[in-house]
């Protein structure tokens, strides 16, 4: 049995934003998935497993350590990979580089999401947080958005100029609230538990797209924003009960479940309904998407042979 091995770089250089928006299409068309993730512990090092299995695609589990004395070191914080199985018999069929198919699902989730949600003359852009995530969602925004204009804004303002040097036409931004109500869409990478941004900000026509929050106690928009906004979701499985943003509004009963309006898995209802509405993406980045990324990384490497 021959296993394919992807590495990042030659992985990456057989894939487009546009195809893995498609192939999220198609994947959400299939069956729906089953999931599980688990979590060992020695603290503070922690083992993430991710696994899930979509009829007639196969299976995928992503495996991930994070070692956060690592980089004192010298070290890498987070190592890991993902398998691919056949659906079939079940053979593995690939081991892929663990942060080319993180990079791609992450941003391709939000920027699949945006096509749909946000208004297809968006021109300006915010990312907030300037951290790799930052970074893959300016190449994923850009492929889809060509002629918009980007700005980044950062807690820390040095991180966001080393930002903006490895991206070219991005500018820096200093005050949040004005970037925010100037932006078409805003994309959020953070790591905050209190919000950064303020439904009050907000103003009709925006597109909000939340990737930050993934802990029960992290949240970056206000009440406000999600009781302005249409709310979305990537999956209803993976966000409701588990990440903060969703999890800690419903709970104190300031949203309700019908405030979710739809999943990938509704794509009929999947879409923005007014040019005036406000929109509100919440990236969850469930295992199945890194099912439907990683077949469409095998995919394309097989095709590139």
């Amino acid at each position: 049995m021959s296993i394919t091995m992807i590495p990042f770089a030659e992985g990456e250089a057989n894939l487009d934003w546009s195809a893995l928006c498609a192939a999220f299409e198609a994947g959400h068309r299939m069956p729906k998935a089953e999931i599980g993730d688990t979590f060992l512990y020695r603290d503070p090092d922690t083992l993430l497993s991710r696994a899930a299995w979509i009829d007639g695609m196969g299976l995928a589990v992503k495996s991930a350590t994070i070692f956060p004395g690592n980089p004192k070191a010298g070290k890498p914080m987070i190592h890991g990979s993902v398998c691919v199985f056949g659906d079939g018999d079940g053979d593995l069929e690939a081991v892929i580089d663990f942060h080319l198919v993180t990079k791609w699902k992450t941003a391709g989730d939000s920027l699949f999401a945006a096509t749909r949600l946000a208004r297809p003359d968006s021109e300006r852009i915010l990312i907030v947080g300037a951290g790799t995530v930052g970074r893959s969602l300016f190449d994923a925004y850009s492929s889809a958005f060509p002629n918009a204009r980007f700005r980044v804004w950062n807690r820390t303002r040095a991180n966001a100029e080393a930002m903006a040097e490895d991206c070219p036409g991005l500018l820096v931004a200093d005050d949040l609230e004005a970037a925010v109500r100037e932006a078409d869409i805003v994309t959020s990478a953070t790591m905050s538990t209190d919000p950064l941004i303020k439904g009050e900000w907000l103003r009709p026509g925006q597109h909000i797209d939340l990737i930050g929050a993934y802990r029960p106690d992290m949240r970056e928009v206000d009440d406000a924003a999600l009781t302005r906004a249409h709310i979305f979701v990537d999956s209803y499985d993976t966000t409701v009960g588990h990440i903060g943003e969703i999890k800690i509004p419903l709970e104190a009963g300031t949203i309700s479940r019908d405030d979710l309006i739809a999943d990938y898995y509704e794509p009929e209802k999947f879409r923005r309904g007014s040019e005036d509405e406000i929109t509100l993406f919440k990236n969850g980045g469930g295992a199945h998407l890194d099912l439907m990324t990683s077949r469409y990384i095998l995919n394309a490497w097989n095709a590139a042979r």
